[in-house]
């Protein structure tokens, strides 16, 4: 599997994770908490497969940045959380940065 698409899905699975976890109200709820573990899981595997074909540095990076974006829209989407000019500015940051290593890397 190409190890960018790896990275990318890693990075929504530590979306996925991050939910459930807020969901499994400090891993008292039994369904988000095993939600919470299998997206945990995968996150790290497909990280891992990345991790063989591309530098740490930008795997790293990478995987921060998507889940950072994925988890403050998720948020906003489905939380309720709200959303101000500042916040969308720096989450397109985010982007253009997450998009610039991989062009460079």
């Amino acid at each position: 599997m190409n190890p960018w698409f790896c990275l990318l899905l890693a990075g929504m699975a530590e979306v996925g994770f991050t939910y459930f976890l807020k969901m499994s109200e400090g891993l008292t709820r039994i369904w988000p908490t095993f939600g919470f573990i299998l997206m945990a899981g995968l996150s790290f595997t497909l990280m891992t497969k990345a991790m063989a074909h591309l530098p740490l540095s930008t795997v790293y990076a990478v995987w921060c940045g998507v889940g950072i974006a994925g988890t403050a829209l998720m948020s906003m989407l489905l939380l309720g959380e709200t959303v101000t000019l500042l916040k969308a500015a720096c989450l397109l940051l985010l982007v253009i940065s997450v998009v610039g290593l991989k062009v460079l890397a």
